[in-house]
């Protein structure tokens, strides 16, 4: 019998998403208009209770005390790697020092080149990051680490003229203060097309939306409502160009944050995993199957390996 061909893999990382009561008081999820992601989430946004085929929650804690962090609980999600419990602690935002040598070489990209994989990361940085980059990495992300570790170019300004890269911020607004003057505003729905573009042409995609958590410690509402509607528009775009009969479109997070504006802190809330397409079934069995209560953050990239063959 012949083995299927493995699907592409667009996954969608978003930073301080975390599943809580879906109290409008306190919870942008519960204001904000998202079409797109309630489609794509089953027809019920995260609130820790309701679930659906699509969608499940992992546990962020990694069974470690404190409030989970983005350096310990990205590590855990790209890497399979409880690094909470490795290092003691809840670490971040950046990644902690022990953990560079498991970033680096047990990440998702490297695992995937090793198979064969074209992979991509979609965010673009500017010049001075890649300045900062080449004499210090002590502050550099778990996601930016995997791919030095792994050999996935880092994109530039160039690659975002060309919209062969996307800004972390979605539209590229925050680059003319970094004085790149002359690249363009880009609407949502067509940095989202982008996305799709790339999903055709890499069988490994990433992209890295930080601003939920940069919202969530902010606490303001009608800011908080935009950043995840500037998220849906960017879904509706991919959703119109990518080829979901072949592609795993993968949506999750690493820690609890904008869901709950009554803190300034992270939660300790569940984040969820909503998985749609190509594979998708087999992804969420698979983490249901891993877990006699909630999977945790560090059975995603194991399981994506073994959907993926």
């Amino acid at each position: 019998m012949t083995r299927a061909p493995a699907p592409r893999v667009l996954m969608l990382f978003l930073d301080g998403v975390g599943a809580g009561a879906l109290d409008p008081a306190v919870n942008p999820l519960a204001r904000a208009r998202l079409p797109a992601l309630t489609w794509l989430a089953g027809g019920e946004l995260p609130d820790g209770e309701r679930l659906s085929a699509s969608m499940l929650l992992l546990d962020a804690t990694l069974g470690v005390e404190g409030l989970p962090q983005s350096g310990t609980g990205q590590t855990a999600l790209f890497t399979g790697t409880n690094a909470a419990r490795l290092i003691g602690k809840h670490f971040g935002p950046w990644a902690h020092s022990a953990l560079h040598p498991v970033i680096e070489q047990q990440n998702i990209f490297r695992h995937l080149h090793r198979r064969g994989w074209r992979t991509c990361f979609a965010n673009a940085f500017p010049q001075r990051f890649f300045d900062f980059a080449l004499r210090r990495r002590s502050r550099l992300t778990v996601t930016t680490l995997s791919c030095l570790g792994a050999g996935t170019r880092l994109r530039d300004a160039a690659d975002l003229a060309t919209a062969r890269a996307l800004s972390a911020d979605i539209t590229g607004e925050g680059w003319r203060g970094l004085g790149y003057e002359a690249i363009p505003r880009r609407d949502p729905a067509s940095a989202g097309s982008s996305l799709a573009r790339l999903s055709q042409e890499f069988g490994f995609v990433l992209f890295e939306y930080w601003a939920p958590d940069r919202a969530g410690h902010a606490r303001d509402m009608a800011h908080a409502v935009d950043v995840l509607e500037k998220f849906d528009a960017l879904l509706v775009g991919i959703l119109e160009g990518i080829e979901l009969a072949r592609t795993l479109l993968v949506i999750t997070s690493d820690h609890g944050n904008i869901e709950d504006l009554s803190t300034k802190s992270h939660t300790r809330n569940p984040v969820p995993l909503i998985a749609s397409g190509a594979g998708a079934a087999d992804l969420l069995r698979t983490l249901r199957e891993s877990a006699s209560t909630l999977p945790a953050l560090n059975e995603v990239a194991p399981a994506l390996l073994e959907v993926l063959g």
